[in-house]
């Protein structure tokens, strides 16, 4: 198990590279990159991956994530997930965009802003105060996080429902399995959507297969 993950890890920093590499010369002070994926296909790790290697090429990065940007509270979310039988409301209108693009735009515009923080063992929320003076490079990480639209690059971790439950099966996360296999199939109709506006899209074996 402990293997895996040193090779999960290894796959991600390769393809940080490989896109760090891409990006190198196109990346400018106060750029929005998005990166998403569908559940359990290692976005936030490689969300933070990039944000290292783009550190170490001297940006100053900072990962914010969609998770934190619910329409509703955790406990109004999971008692209204359990009651319509989880699945159905799963989606891109479970975020309030209204507030992402505000984080954005203070980002953009180099201001402070108050923004959510969700512990998600106790489900509560509280808020933290941002200054993005100093920050050139942010990186938003969640399922539908490629939909912001002020992002300026969008990237897209590619697996299928299949290959994601064979692999949090192959890592032993079966008793996750039985929560994110309600919602993967509803996830990815919406997913094959923003697929297609991807500017990079990763495949399986964490390699980049598509640029626009």
């Amino acid at each position: 198990m402990l293997e895996d993950v040193l090779i999960i890890k290894q796959k991600h920093r390769l393809a940080a590279r490989s896109i760090c590499k891409i990006l190198e010369k196109r990346l400018q002070p106060r750029q929005v990159i998005a990166i998403s994926g569908e559940s359990g296909s290692g976005k936030s790790e490689m969300a933070n991956t990039i944000a290292r290697q783009l550190k170490g090429q001297g940006f100053k990065v900072k990962v914010i994530h969609s998770d934190d940007f619910y329409n509703s509270i955790p406990e109004e979310r999971n008692d209204i997930r359990i009651s319509k039988g989880i699945a159905e409301y799963v989606g891109i209108g479970e975020y309030d965009w209204e507030k992402i693009s505000e984080v954005i735009q203070a980002f953009l515009e180099g201001s402070i802003i108050s923004m959510p923080c969700v512990d998600l063992i106790t489900n509560e929320v509280d808020t933290l105060q941002t200054d993005f003076k100093r920050i050139e490079i942010l990186i938003l990480d969640g399922l539908y996080a490629i939909a912001a639209k002020e992002a300026d690059y969008r990237i897209f971790i590619d697996l299928t429902y299949h290959e994601t439950k064979k692999a949090q099966q192959h890592r032993g996360k079966e008793s996750m399995d039985n929560i994110r296999f309600q919602v993967l199939e509803a996830e990815h109709i919406a997913v094959s959507s923003l697929r297609k506006k991807s500017d990079i899209i990763i495949s399986k074996e964490y390699k980049v297969v598509n640029i626009k």
